[in-house]
């Protein structure tokens, strides 16, 4: 392992919960689901507002765990480049809203020192899941749907992967980043997260099963591989959670972690299909 011990008090561990661990999940899953989908539908600042607050905590995990030098003015740049680009991404200034991303991620170099390129990193993180939300969210006819289709495909992946890899088991996916993780709960998550996307897709007429299970298909995997990129990023800090911010479930990051991911990658589809005036349109209408 390299890098020093996270500054956060370490919980039990997010992979392997106990009963009373997974009671505090669903007590956390119960709470937060509802809020997420309310604020997607409400859209608008209040969904900007609450990504955005994601966004910043997500950054001040992923300093704490790096913990680079001069850590406080890493942080401050990060934070204020974040609820920059929240803003512009808000009133639709999108290419200004990457260059103030840019102009963080300079800042956070030059301060950061030996440990930079992992500071670069981790505000790109952040970044990416501000923006892919906000900008999804913002296409005027399928923004909604698009979020809520993108939460159907990484929960159904994440809780199909989790019962899936309980009762079958079997061959380990990546032992060496992942070890609890198995083949099994990799295609049981794949095909929850396809089968939770059409149903999806279906309330909102729609009726294009083969195309959006292929996307349903590309985002589950993306979101499979946000979840073993932080679980590397954790391995290499010696970490368990990347705080306690969530009962149940650790911090932000280890909540959102596929979330991020898959976003993104939504984003690049909706971005290639539809453009930056209808990506979510680009994304679920084929």
């Amino acid at each position: 392992m390299s890098g020093g011990k996270p500054s956060f008090p370490l919980g039990e561990t997010t992979s392997t919960p106990s009963a009373r661990n997974l009671l505090l999940r669903v007590a956390s899953a119960a709470i937060l689901a509802p809020l997420a989908i309310g604020v997607a539908w409400l859209g608008s600042w209040p969904f900007t507002i609450f990504w955005g607050l994601a966004a910043i905590a997500v950054w001040w995990e992923w300093v704490g765990l790096v913990e680079p030098s001069g850590r406080n003015v890493v942080l401050a740049t990060g934070i204020c480049a974040l609820v920059l680009q929240g803003v512009l991404l808000e009133t639709g200034n999108h290419s200004i809203a990457v260059m103030i991303v840019a102009l963080g991620l300079l800042a956070g170099i030059v301060t950061a020192g030996k440990r930079a390129p992992m500071v670069a990193c981790g505000l790109l993180y952040a970044s990416a899941l501000l923006m892919s939300a906000v900008i999804l969210r913002n296409d005027a006819v399928w923004g909604f749907a698009a979020i809520v289709f993108l939460y159907a495909v990484v929960w159904s992946t994440d809780i199909g992967g989790f019962f899936a890899g309980r009762a079958i088991g079997g061959p380990k996916l990546v032992p060496a980043i992942s070890p609890k993780k198995t083949w099994s709960g990799a295609v049981g998550g794949t095909v929850a997260g396809v089968v939770a996307a059409i149903a999806i897709a279906g309330l909102f007429s729609i009726r294009n099963p083969v195309a959006i299970g292929m996307v349903a298909l590309v985002l589950s995997v993306a979101s499979q591989s946000g979840d073993l990129f932080e679980s590397w990023v954790k391995r290499r800090y010696d970490a368990k959670d990347t705080s306690g911010l969530i009962p149940g479930h650790g911090g932000v990051m280890d909540r959102l972690d596929g979330f991020i991911f898959a976003a993104a990658a939504a984003l690049v589809i909706g971005f290639a299909r539809g453009g930056f005036d209808a990506p979510a349109s680009g994304l679920l209408i084929w």
